[in-house]
Parts: structure tokens; C-alpha cells; sequence
């Protein structure tokens, strides 16, 4: 371990939490140089919906490298993009009724959010964009900006402008309609808010602590978008691909996207690539005005191909993530009720979901103490108080019991040992104290 302690980089953060060396790893199973086994619930936080080398991927992979296929390609016209395309089109987007142009950007999340952001400033002519609390779009300037959470934004070094944040479906309690308040402050010519060129927005918030917009509201956002002629940000980096339960996570709400980004476990194998999804009349980039080196990887458009084919060619993979979803839901709900005090929650939908400890202390042990029992699993929300299920779609119904089981074992074992248990804080209970006294100034 000391190689990493005197050459590596401080940045480092996964490795704090999981401090082994992993060396091999097969669908949702990490080993480590002693051989240990780890059931893993990080799955490259949502890069690895399909497992570590998938043996479907790999031979696909395998056969094109062993055949001299395209490396690098900058954006020439490969053999590997076009088959993409034509299944990305074929199996994603005509089923669905869905019409796009695919631009491919530099290889993370970040990239395809940065050229959304800079493709819809360019066509609108408008600089401000709409981003919401605890919202997570990446770490390079651009994105940062809509990005809610302080720890990332602290470090950018500079203002972080452009950007106005509003509250997100539930932020301001139960039955306050936030999308209402938007709507007022575009209306309103002197609320602040210059009218934006678009608004950015993740169905459910990974990194904000695994909160899922209502469908109601998605469809309120959408509609005050049309009215006030702004552009509609879907990212669907770690959301999409299955992790809701349909590929794209607005699927449900029935919202059409004016822009979406992907990345993540779009590639399919762990291999870097990401994609900004345009509505034809949006794309009016002029040829080259926004590119990268590494954009387009060939490779991942082998094994992304690969799945579209082998787990979007019909409804049974989605039908499968929804049971396994409804079954973790009642997992954690079982978890909460036991050894919460009638304080811990549960939050997501399909696959992608959360339990909410109130305390990010107590997450974190209980995430330590679940890694010593064999179970990789990480923390997310402002404060890390909410323990973050996000294990490969492909896992079996054992190992997913399995790790559960891990997990339900890891909170009662670290709960009992705490005296008092944290309670939950109602920020508008608090606010209601404040009545009586305006009450009694006003007399």
C-alpha cells in the first residue's frame, strides 16, 4: 500500500473507504491480492450496471481488438460508431418514440453536461441555466456551477456563475409544488432570475442523497419550460441505463427532453464514454466547435452495442430490475422499521436506492462495518447520512439477498451500540415556531 500513499495523489476518496488492493473482479464480485471476495454495491459508482466483464462484452471486445478494429478515431466514421448508432436508434429510440441526434464528447459525465450547457447558451442566446439543490453534474467548471454540493464547489478555485438554483421536488416539504415557485420567478421581471437558456435536472439525485422527483413534478417542470420557451436538461449519467428500471429514467413521466446526457454504464464493459443526446433543430454546433481528443471510444461502442442488443432488444432485463428494485425497496423498509427509531427512510425508485440514517457519522460506520464483512457499499447527501445501494442490475437473487443481509446485520450491530439514535429535523417545524412571536409584534 505505500506505493499509493507516496505517489498518489491526496484527491483520492474511494480508496479511504475500501483501503485493499483489488486485483480481479467478475460481475457483481471484486477479490482483492489475498483473495478476499467483496459483493460489490458501488459498481463503479453506476459504471457497471451490467457487471464486471460481462463474458458477452468481452468476447465482443476481445474479437474486435484481435481484428486490428479502430482504436482512436477523433470523430472519423468508424464501423464500430456507425453499428452503435444504428442500435442505439433501432433498440432505444424508435420503441420509445424518441427522436435525437447523437454527439459524442470527451469520455466522463462532465464533458457531455459542459457541452449541453455551452450547446444551449449558443442556440438560445441566453447565458443563465436553472439547476436545483443538492443537484450533482460534475466537477469541471461549467458543470460545478450547477452542481449544489459545497465540499466540490469549495475547491473550484474561482466564482462559479451562470447558474440559478432552485428548490427540488420535496425541498421545501410535502405539498409544496416547487416547480409553482419556478414558474412565478420566471414570470416575475423583477424576481432576480434572468430567463434562462435551460434548465438542468436528474430525475433522482445520486450524489444529492438518492432523492426521486414524483412524476407529477417532472411533468410540471417540463411544462413550465415550454411555456417560457427554455430548454429542458435531462442527466441521466448515473439514472439512465437501466438503473431506474427503463433506460432512460424520465421514461415514466412521459417527459420528452429536449437534450440528455448519458455516461456512466452507457459503454456497457466500465469503458469511458459519454453522449449528449440533441433534438434535431437544437443542433447547430458549427463543424468542430466543440471537441476533445477522446471523443468517441471505439471500444465502447463495441460493448455498448453489445448491450443494447443482448439486454434492450425486449422488455424482460426491465421487467427484472423493477422486481429486484421492489425487493431491495422492502429490504430497506424492513431495515428502517427495525433499527431506525422511527427515523430512518427509505428513497429512490428501481434499482437506485437509499436509506437515510439522519446522521452521516452513523452512515459511514455502518457502511465501514458492512466493508469488514464483505460488502462494498458508499455513502451520498449533503451530509453522507444516506447509505447508497447501487449494485450491478445483472446480480443475482442470491448475492443480492446476500449483501442485504450484510447491510441489515452491519445496522443492527452499529445501532445497538449507539446510545441515543439521531433524529430527523423538520426545518419547517421549526419555521412554524416563529408564528406567535410575528403574531405578537403585529398587536
Amino acid at each position: 500500500m505505500t506505493i499509493f500513499d507516496e505517489f498518489e495523489s491526496a484527491v483520492q476518496s474511494y480508496a479511504r473507504s475500501f483501503p485493499c488492493i483489488f486485483n480481479r473482479a467478475k460481475n457483481e464480485l471484486l477479490y482483492d491480492e489475498a483473495g478476499n471476495e467483496y459483493l460489490d454495491f458501488l459498481a463503479g459508482a453506476g459504471t457497471l450496471n451490467y457487471g464486471h466483464n460481462n463474458d458477452l462484452f468481452k468476447a465482443r471486445l476481445v474479437e474486435y481488438i484481435m481484428a486490428d478494429g479502430i482504436t482512436h478515431g477523433l470523430d472519423l466514421h468508424t464501423k464500430a460508431k456507425g453499428e452503435f448508432l444504428e442500435a442505439f436508434n433501432e433498440r432505444i429510440l424508435k420503441p420509445r418514440n424518441l427522436d435525437y441526434v447523437m454527439q459524442f464528447t470527451g469520455p466522463t459525465g462532465t464533458n457531455a453536461v459542459e457541452a449541453a450547457l455551452k450547446l444551449a447558451r449558443n442556440v438560445t442566446g441566453r447565458e443563465n441555466v436553472i439547476s436545483f439543490t443538492n443537484g450533482f453534474h460534475g466537477v469541471s467548471l461549467g458543470a460545478l456551477a450547477t452542481t449544489g454540493n459545497s465540499h466540490h464547489r469549495g475547491a473550484a478555485g474561482v466564482s462559479l456563475g451562470g447558474s440559478s438554483r432552485m428548490p427540488y421536488d420535496g425541498y421545501l416539504g410535502d405539498g409544496v409544488d416547487t416547480t409553482a415557485y419556478l414558474d412565478k420567478v420566471l414570470g416575475d421581471s423583477s424576481s432576480g432570475i434572468d430567463l434562462p437558456a435551460a434548465v438542468i435536472v436528474e430525475t433522482v439525485q445520486g450524489e444529492g442523497g438518492i432523492n426521486a422527483a414524483s412524476a407529477e413534478w417532472l411533468q410540471q417542470l417540463e411544462s413550465v419550460c415550454r411555456k417560457y420557451d427554455v430548454l429542458l436538461i435531462v442527466d441521466d449519467v448515473q439514472a439512465g441505463c437501466g438503473r431506474t428500471g427503463t433506460f432512460f429514467s424520465f421514461e415514466e413521466s412521459g417527459i420528452k427532453p429536449d437534450i440528455v446526457t448519458m455516461s456512466k454504464s452507457l459503454g456497457g464493459y466500465g469503458l469511458p464514454f459519454a453522449m449528449v443526446m440533441i433534438r434535431p433543430d437544437l443542433d447547430q454546433w458549427k463543424p468542430g466547435e466543440h471537441n476533445g481528443t477522446f471523443r468517441g471510444n471505439n471500444f465502447a461502442f463495441v460493448t455498448a452495442k453489445a448491450a443494447l442488443d443482448e439486454y434492450w432488444a425486449d422488455d424482460r432485463f426491465a421487467k427484472d430490475i423493477k422486481r429486484k428494485g421492489e425487493y431491495v425497496e422492502k429490504r430497506l423498509a424492513q431495515m428502517a422499521a427495525a433499527y431506525g427509531d422511527g427515523n430512518f427512510s427509505t428513497r429512490g425508485r428501481g434499482m437506485f436506492r437509499g436509506l437515510n440514517c439522519v446522521d452521516g457519522d452513523l452512515a459511514s460506520k455502518i457502511t465501514r462495518k458492512a466493508f469488514a464483512n464483505g460488502l462494498m457499499i458508499e455513502t451520498s447527501g449533503a451530509d453522507d447520512q444516506v447509505v447508497k445501494i447501487l449494485c450491478p442490475l445483472i446480480i443475482t437473487d442470491a448475492n443480492l439477498k446476500k449483501g442485504l443481509d450484510i447491510l441489515a446485520a452491519a445496522i443492527r450491530d452499529i445501532c445497538a451500540k449507539e446510545s441515543e439514535m439521531p433524529e430527523e429535523s423538520d426545518y419547517f417545524d421549526n419555521v412554524q415556531l416563529v408564528e406567535p412571536e410575528l403574531t405578537a409584534l403585529a398587536s
